[in-house]
């Protein structure tokens, strides 16, 4: 059990090393990287595509990569967008980890990048202890996965350093109690800010951009309590990031495989790589 333990340690402190590796290369080439976690079909999809149309209006030069089981379809949707998009098949993969982010974006992610979306594979478990390199970390919830979410997935919500509820528009037929959520997020991750989001009816729609931006040019952004602590038990990531439980799933992205290709929908740059 021990030594099961002491790997799973040494899978997260390798990842760990290359995410603050990969966040000191990006940050000296200009470029803020955010990472969006929640489960599937929470909307995030809907929200960033609506983000990434907003950017181009407001001629933000932003870029998004997309991680899937299986499908393309999320790239093929962002992809309407206008501005360059990758979609990563991660084959089973239930999270990204650093060095599959790096890989990918050598050789494709524009020079004049500012902000580079990611939205994580659709789970709030495994993906909540791998630091990406991201500036900022952003987990989303729908109004109807239930209040007490935050509860349910500590780790996700307690190392975010913002949280955004979706489909507000919808909150009264399925009886979302607002202020049952906000009391759970701040439980598990106090001071954190949450934003109610509407991508259908364009609620706050922008706001998600604005933080990013802020973030991109120095804002300070939230620390979590959990990362502050586990990072002074020495587990933590380096990047106001931590973890209160790992995973390991045999995966060694040094030695994958690639598989990829690449189209002009005539909206925007979409490429395929499966991992």
């Amino acid at each position: 059990m021990c030594r099961v333990a002491d790997l799973q340690q040494a899978v997260l402190a390798k990842n760990d090393a290359y995410a603050q590796s990969l966040r000191t290369e990006l940050a000296a080439r200009g470029v803020a990287v955010v990472n969006l976690l929640s489960s599937p079909g929470s909307g995030k999809t809907a929200l960033l595509e609506r983000e990434l149309l907003l950017a181009r209006e407001r001629s933000v030069p932003v870029a998004a990569l997309t991680a899937d089981l299986a499908t393309e379809n999320d790239a093929t949707r962002l992809a309407r967008s206008g501005v360059p998009v990758k979609q990563v098949l991660t084959d089973g993969l239930c999270h990204l980890e650093a060095a599959m982010l790096g890989r990918h974006l050598d050789g494709w992610l524009p020079d004049d990048t500012r902000l580079l979306f990611v939205e994580n594979v659709g789970n709030l478990v495994c993906p909540a202890s791998y630091d990406l390199g991201e500036t900022l970390r952003v987990v989303l919830a729908s109004v109807t996965e239930g209040e007490d979410k935050p509860l349910k997935y500590p780790t996700a919500f307690g190392l975010a350093h913002l949280v955004v509820v979706t489909k507000t528009d919808i909150a009264e037929a399925v009886d979302f109690d607002e202020a049952a959520f906000r009391a759970n997020v701040e439980q598990v991750n106090p001071g954190v800010e949450v934003l109610m989001t509407s991508a259908r009816r364009g609620s706050a729609v922008g706001a998600l951009l604005d933080r990013a931006t802020a973030a991109a040019d120095g804002a300070p952004v939230h620390e979590p309590v959990m990362a502050r602590c586990t990072s002074a038990l020495g587990h933590g990531h380096t990047h106001d990031h931590g973890h209160d439980h790992v995973h390991n799933h045999g995966h060694d992205d040094g030695h994958g495989h690639d598989h990829a290709h690449s189209h002009d929908d005539g909206t925007g740059a979409l490429a395929h790589t499966h991992s």
